[in-house]
């Protein structure tokens, strides 16, 4: 089986990205195939890049992850929308409001994940999980709409879904904001990965 994961870069002033950090170090279940990138936070580029390499490397399944600081544990997302709102300007400097990700699209996408049974074993696992009925208006939500769109439109045999991961303790501003480690990022990855290679 043949698995794409995707983290991101560091944003909004941050040095470090959970997301990306997590997807580097990341170990691929075994008889896998795990193809990892880290994507820039850009509304323009990122669902680029992504699409990209969907079409280059057709993935059995797409896990893209990010960051979403002031979340207390794993949000395993369930829909992406077809909209930009940013709350920030993205890396690129571009701050979009109310726009279409793509003019005339679907308004909406469901994650094609098993996401009770990745919440299950995370649970089972001890580690903070839930499943998220929102993924944001930026890249991030941008990233999964464009995965989920080309499992419904181009690769239907293909699964595609995102995650969100809380700040790193170095994040928290000294525990004003829930965290977890990049060891539980990489641990909550490893189990997810699991799942969908079975």
């Amino acid at each position: 089986m043949k698995i794409l994961l995707t983290g991101f870069e560091p944003f909004d002033n941050e040095t470090i990205n959970p997301s990306g950090e997590a997807v580097r170090r990341v170990k691929a279940p075994e008889g896998t195939e795990l193809i990892r990138h880290c994507l820039p936070v850009s509304f323009r580029a990122a669902p680029v890049q992504l699409e990209d390499l969907i079409r280059q490397d057709r993935p059995d399944a797409v896990l893209c992850v990010g960051q979403a600081g002031g979340r207390s544990g794993i949000s395993l997302e369930r829909i992406a929308v077809n909209l930009m709102d940013g709350r920030i300007p993205d890396n690129d400097g571009f701050q979009p409001a109310d726009e279409p990700l793509v003019p005339g699209g679907e308004t909406a996408y469901f994650s094609t994940l098993p996401l009770r049974k990745l919440e299950a074993a995370l649970r089972e696992a001890g580690l903070p999980v839930q499943i998220s009925n929102t993924a944001g208006l930026f890249v991030c939500n941008a990233v999964f709409y464009t995965a989920a769109c080309l499992a419904a439109r181009e690769f239907p045999g293909m699964k595609a879904g995102f995650l969100h991961v809380p700040y790193l303790p170095e994040q928290s501003r000294e525990g004003k904001y829930p965290s977890l480690s990049v060891e539980e990022d990489v641990r909550a990855l490893e189990i997810c990965l699991k799942v969908l290679a079975e």
